[in-house]
């Protein structure tokens, strides 16, 4: 006898009918069981990121915490040895100063300083030049104490060397230095030139050249046609000591007869050859340009 209610009426098993719904309410609740994972995941996301916040927060507290203290421990140690603390920073001050002393003269060995350590600190000796030409040396013997001084020097009196001191000495060793240099290269350019020009264009000369101390104002008066009677006065100023060209060139034209305008371009080409060339070298062209017309009139 066959089971009652086994099969439909259209004739398919019952079976099959819950089966298939079964895997329909299956592929429903897939969507819903990935929603509530998405969920659940999120909410253990944020609750990671607020721990995570929330130890960062005491990790930064604890972090001044302790840099307070320490800062307080520093305090109480200052003010139990501070005469000790004074003088080991004064030490370190001393110590690195020396130490930058020796670094400005293995830096500048090539450009004219240079010096060795003694007992008392350091002598550096600075050697001039121009125009590739070695000049004079000088030596400034430092001693390293609080606060720098010179002991010894054998810079001439006319160079500033008190004002640079005054203004580099203390608070920059490598500007000093530098100033010093520049002023005393300056200086034996502008002496250079004027030797030169006494020495190797002296026929040039109608009068001799006077000159200051410091080379920094010369006056002269010169003839530039050797065989003719016109000649010119030129006053040099050098306002800038550090510079071994004029600032202010003033040539007068001392002829007996009337200022042509050919003596008027003279004069004029005077003054700027005078302020964008050595000395020397102006009177050089003048002696070529004799010379050139020497062997024309020949």
């Amino acid at each position: 006898m066959e089971q009652a209610n086994s099969v439909r009426p259209d004739g398919e098993p019952k079976a099959g009918i819950l089966a298939h719904l079964e895997g329909l309410e299956a592929q429903m609740s897939r969507p819903c069981k990935r929603s509530k994972e998405l969920q659940q995941a999120r909410a253990e996301e944020s609750a990671l990121g607020t721990k995570i916040h929330e130890l960062r927060r005491l990790r930064d507290k604890l972090r001044a915490e302790v840099n307070q203290q320490r800062a307080r421990g520093k305090a109480s140690s200052a003010n139990v040895e501070s005469g000790q603390t004074v003088e080991i920073g004064e030490q370190e001050v001393l110590e690195r100063k020396q130490e930058s002393v020796k670094a400005i003269l293995q830096a500048y060995r090539f450009t004219g300083l240079s010096g060795k350590q003694t007992s008392r600190g350091v002598c550096v000796c600075i050697s001039t030049a121009f125009e590739g030409n070695l000049l004079d040396s000088y030596f400034v013997d430092l001693v390293i104490q609080r606060p720098l001084w010179i002991h010894h020097h054998s810079i001439p009196v006319f160079i500033p060397l008190e004002k640079i001191a005054a203004k580099y000495l203390q608070t920059d060793v490598q500007r000093f230095l530098f100033s010093l240099c520049e002023s005393l290269n300056a200086y034996a350019g502008r002496k250079y030139q004027a030797d030169r020009l006494q020495s190797d264009f002296a026929a040039f000369l109608i009068r001799p050249l006077q000159r200051n101390s410091l080379c920094n104002l010369l006056s002269f008066t010169y003839k530039v046609d050797l065989m003719g009677q016109s000649s010119f006065c030129a006053r040099l100023l050098y306002k800038d000591l550090t510079a071994t060209l004029p600032t202010d060139a003033t040539v007068t034209y001392q002829g007996t007869e009337a200022l042509s305008a050919l003596r008027e371009e003279q004069r004029a080409s005077h003054e700027a050859l005078f302020c964008t060339k050595p000395l020397h070298q102006v009177f050089a062209s003048f002696a070529r340009e004799e010379e050139l017309d020497l062997s024309l009139a020949s």
